[in-house]
C-alpha cells in the first residue's frame, strides 16, 4: 500500500557541488605565506554508505494481507480467473445478489496480498512504527526484516488524523533507530529515505530538505523534501546526516500518481507523541475547545482594526463547550495559546489537540481593538447541531429596508419565546439571505448578533449598525446558528 496521493508532485536529480570562491590578500595585509589553504577548499557530495550500514538493519518491509471468501465468487468464475485476480492483487468480485454459488467452488477462506509498505523498529523488544494508511483494514500484518526473518504483526494501534500507527512482532534483540530532533531540522540539509518502493526491499534514496512546516491541509506540518519517495516506502524513515530518524515518509505531491519531485515526512517528534499514546493505551486522545476557524486573510485584519493578517479567526462558538464557557466569541482572533504565538489558522488545531484534556490553558483573543486573556478547560466534546427557531405563528415577515438590502439580507425581531428557546438576550432573525449575504454563508433562520463589531439587540439596533458601517470595505456579522456562534464577512452590493 504504499502511499498518500495529495494533489501534486516533481522529480529532482539530488547532487550539489558547492565551490568556495578566493580569498584577496593584499588589501586585506596578510603575508602571502599566511594564506590557508581553505582559499580554493571544494565541498563535495555526502557519502551515505555508513548510513545505510548504520540505519538499514532497523527498517523493515511491512505486506498487508485481507481475508477473501471463495465462496462470495461468481458461480461463472473458474480457476483461470481466478488465479489472475490472486496474481495481481485484484480484489475479487462478489456473486451478484440472487445468484446461487457453484458448489465446485466451496474453498476455505484466502488470503490476498492488499499492499506493501515500510516501517522502522522503534525498540529491541519489537514496536514498529508506519503509516497508518499502510495497515488500516488489514486482517493480517507481516513483518519483513533484512535478514529475510518474517513476524506475523499485532496492531497496537493507528490514528488516521496523523497517520501514525505502531504494529508489535514477538522479537527481542532487534535493531532500534534513534530519533533525533526535528527542531534542529535545517532547509537545505541532506537527508535520505530507506523504504520498500513497489516492493523492492532496502531502497536508498538521497536528497535535501526543501521546507519545513509545509501545511497540505492535513493535521500536522510536514516536511517536505526531493528524495524520491513511490508507493510502497509509506511508513520508511527520514534520516539525517547524523543517522537519526527526523520523520516518516508519508505523502508526495503529485499529477501523475508518481514521485516527481515533491515528498512530505511526518515531523518525528509529533509521531513519537502519538505512539507513545497507542502504546499506553492503544487510541490518541486530543484536547478541544468547540471553536470553528478560519484565516484572518487582508479583509478580515482590516475589517477589525488589526496591524496585520495574523492568528486563527473564530468562526463559530458551540454553545456549553470549554470556549463558550471561557467567553470566546465568534469574531475574536486567537493570537495566542498558552503563551505561545498562533501565526496561522493550522497553529491552534496543533497546539490544542496535543493539550491534555483536563488541562486549564490561556487564550488570548483580539477583540475590538483590544487584546484579551480568556481561561479556557481544554476538553473533549462533540458536536451537537439545533436549528434557529422560526417565526411566531401569525408574524409576516417584514421586506428588506434600504440598509439590510445592500448586504443581501431580510431580518426581522425575535419574540420573548424565540429568545428564551435560542438562549440569546438579543439579536435580529434572518427571513431571507441573498446577494452578499448568502455568498458569505447566512441563510434563513440565522440570529444576527452583531454587525460591524456593534452588538444587536433589536432591529433599531441593526439598522443603526447597517446604516454606520462602511460600505466599501466588507463588514463583519457575528450570528447564531443552532447552538454555534459564527462569523462572516460580508461584502455589500455596490
Amino acid at each position: 500500500m504504499g502511499l498518500r496521493w495529495t494533489n501534486v508532485q516533481a522529480w529532482t536529480v539530488a547532487g550539489v557541488v558547492a565551490v568556495a570562491g578566493a580569498v584577496g590578500v593584499g588589501a586585506l595585509g596578510f603575508v602571502p605565506g599566511q594564506v590557508q589553504a581553505q582559499a580554493s577548499t571544494a565541498r563535495g557530495l555526502p557519502d551515505f554508505t555508513d548510513l545505510v550500514e548504520q540505519v538499514g538493519p532497523a527498517v523493515v518491509n511491512i505486506r498487508t494481507l485481507e481475508k477473501v471468501s471463495a465462496r462470495n465468487m461468481p458461480s461463472g468464475m473458474d480457476e483461470e480467473m481466478l488465479e489472475f485476480f490472486k496474481r495481481f492483487g485484484l480484489p475479487i468480485p462478489n456473486m451478484p445478489r440472487g445468484q446461487r454459488p457453484n458448489p465446485r467452488q466451496q474453498q476455505p477462506d484466502d488470503e490476498q496480498p492488499r499492499g506493501l509498505g515500510s516501517g522502522f523498529i522503534l525498540s529491541s523488544d519489537g514496536y514498529v512504527m508506519t503509516n497508518a494508511h499502510v495497515v488500516e483494514g488489514a486482517d493480517e500484518v507481516m513483518v519483513t526484516l533484512t535478514d529475510k526473518r518474517e513476524f506475523k504483526a499485532k496492531i497496537i494501534g493507528y490514528d488516521k488524523r496523523s497517520d501514525v500507527a505502531v504494529v508489535k512482532i514477538e522479537a527481542s534483540g532487534l535493531p532500534a533507530v534513534k530519533i533525533g530532533d526535528v527542531g534542529r531540522v535545517r532547509v537545505g540539509e541532506w537527508v535520505m529515505a530507506i523504504g520498500s518502493p513497489f516492493g523492492l526491499e532496502n531502497t536508498v534514496t538521497a536528497g535535501i530538505v526543501s521546507a519545513k512546516q509545509r501545511d497540505t491541509g492535513d493535521y500536522l506540518p510536514f516536511i517536505q523534501t526531493d528524495v524520491a519517495i513511490n508507493p510502497g516506502n509509506s511508513g520508511g524513515p527520514l534520516i539525517n546526516m547524523r543517522g537519526e530518524v527526523i520523520g516518516i515518509n508519508s505523502q508526495i505531491y503529485s499529477r501523475s500518481g508518481g514521485f516527481m519531485g515533491i515528498s512530505f515526512s511526518i515531523p518525528i517528534d509529533e509521531a513519537i507523541r502519538v505512539s507513545d499514546q497507542l502504546r499506553a493505551t492503544g487510541k490518541v486522545t486530543r484536547g478541544r475547545i468547540g471553536v470553528q476557524i478560519g484565516s484572518v486573510t487582508k479583509d478580515v485584519a482590516e475589517s477589525l482594526g488589526m496591524a496585520k493578517p495574523q492568528g486563527a479567526l473564530v468562526t463559530g462558538v458551540e454553545a456549553g463547550a470549554p470556549a463558550d464557557k471561557a467567553g470566546v466569541e465568534a469574531g475574536d482572533v486567537i493570537t495566542r495559546f498558552d503563551g505561545k504565538p498562533v501565526d496561522r489558522i493550522s497553529d491552534l488545531p496543533r497546539m490544542v489537540g496535543n493539550t491534555k484534556p483536563g488541562t486549564r490553558s490561556t487564550i488570548t483573543v483580539f477583540r475590538r481593538g483590544q487584546t484579551k486573556d480568556l481561561s479556557v478547560t481544554v476538553a473533549e466534546i462533540e458536536p451537537e447541531d439545533g436549528e434557529a427557531a422560526g417565526p411566531g405563528p401569525g408574524e409576516a415577515k417584514p421586506k428588506a429596508s434600504p440598509a439590510a438590502q445592500k448586504l443581501g439580507l431580510v431580518v426581522s425581531a425575535l419574540s420573548d419565546a424565540q429568545r428564551q428557546k435560542l438562549k440569546v438576550k438579543g439579536g435580529v432573525r434572518v427571513d431571507a439571505a441573498t446577494d452578499g449575504a448568502a455568498r458569505a454563508g447566512l441563510r434563513e433562520g440565522d440570529v444576527i448578533l452583531a454587525v460591524a463589531n456593534t452588538e444587536v439587540s433589536s432591529l433599531k439596533d441593526f439598522e443603526a449598525a447597517v446604516g454606520q458601517a462602511d460600505k466599501s470595505k466588507p463588514i463583519n456579522v457575528r450570528y447564531r446558528r443552532g447552538d454555534w456562534e459564527q462569523y462572516a464577512l460580508i461584502r455589500p452590493a455596490r
